[in-house]
């Protein structure tokens, strides 16, 4: 049955169908008139049916090789479509480009990339995942993964765009209740608000000019979402921990002051993680390439606050 399937054949074949003879199909082809007369013979043993008939002077089509000459046609018409649809797709975005990423940074970051691929490539288009659970991208036939914070799955290729800063912050009116001296030794004793989502982070560590504390926290709200998260901390229930990106606004337009703000946890990425693949279509690259460049500028602003 493979070799049924041997397209070389097939044009070698509708190439002397074409031409009217072996010598004007290796003409065209480039390949020396015993390859060809070699290659229809393999094809009609394959088949068991006689395709061309040949004299000395010409070469004519027996009544199942105008038949199958009409088959072959399609057949390598429908190849060459598949082949030039995706070879394009290798250089040009094309199709529709399956995504996830967090919550709240797909919100924050994700959709205004998405507004800007979309501009530039109008005739694409997106399906969207923003959760704080961590998909399987194979499983769910999904093209393209934003991490936020550390990577877990070896098994997928990843390329990183940034980096995040974990904040401490509270609103204003929490954070007015808490002892002026208060640091992260009494981080136990206060009342936090966490997210379920941040599965395996039971302590953390903060540090001080070379001093570190590691501590737990003590939750008396939790919320499996990060914008929950952050609702609950705006209303006053207690302290949240959230990446730079999640909190930057409401810092600077006084909704959330931070605490500890002298004291520092450890710093997270922005990774963009694909399935295992040898190449990586254009759709999901050039994709990358804006939501990289849109990282640097957030950088940027970050460092000039």
């Amino acid at each position: 049955m493979a070799e049924l399937l041997n397209l070389n054949r097939l044009a070698y074949f509708t190439t002397v169908m074409e031409t009217g003879s072996f010598t004007a199909a290796a003409d065209r082809l480039g390949v020396a008139k015993a390859v060809v007369s070699h290659q229809i013979g393999k094809l009609e043993e394959e088949l068991g049916a006689t395709l061309l008939q040949r004299t000395t002077r010409r070469v004519t089509p027996t009544e199942e090789g105008r038949l199958f000459y009409d088959r072959a046609m399609i057949i390598l018409r429908e190849a060459e479509a598949a082949y030039g649809e995706i070879s394009r797709g290798a250089v040009e975005p094309s199709g529709t480009l399956r995504l996830t990423a967090p919550l709240d940074y797909g919100t924050k970051m994700v959709a205004p990339v998405m507004a800007a691929y979309l501009r530039t490539y109008p005739h694409m288009r997106v399906e969207a995942i923003f959760d704080d659970a961590v998909s399987n991208l194979v499983d769910e036939q999904i093209d393209l993964g934003i991490r936020v914070g550390w990577l877990t799955d070896s098994s997928n290729q990843a390329r990183r765009l940034g980096t995040i800063r974990q904040i401490v912050v509270a609103s204003p009116g929490f954070a007015a209740s808490l002892p002026p001296d208060v640091t992260p030794r009494q981080a136990r004793s206060l009342a936090w608000v966490g997210n379920t989502q941040l599965r395996g982070i039971g302590q953390w560590l903060f540090s001080r000019d070379g001093e570190t504390v590691l501590t737990e926290l003590n939750p008396v709200v939790m919320c499996d979402k990060s914008p929950a998260a952050l609702a609950c901390v705006l209303a006053g229930i207690g302290l949240g921990i959230f990446p730079d990106y999640s909190v930057s606004d409401d810092i600077a337009e006084g909704r959330l002051v931070p605490v500890f703000a002298d004291w520092s946890l450890p710093s997270g990425g922005i990774h963009a993680v694909f399935p295992p693949a040898r190449f990586r279509p254009a759709k999901v690259r050039t994709f990358v390439d804006l939501l990289a460049a849109a990282e640097r500028r957030r950088s940027r602003s970050v460092a000039a606050a």
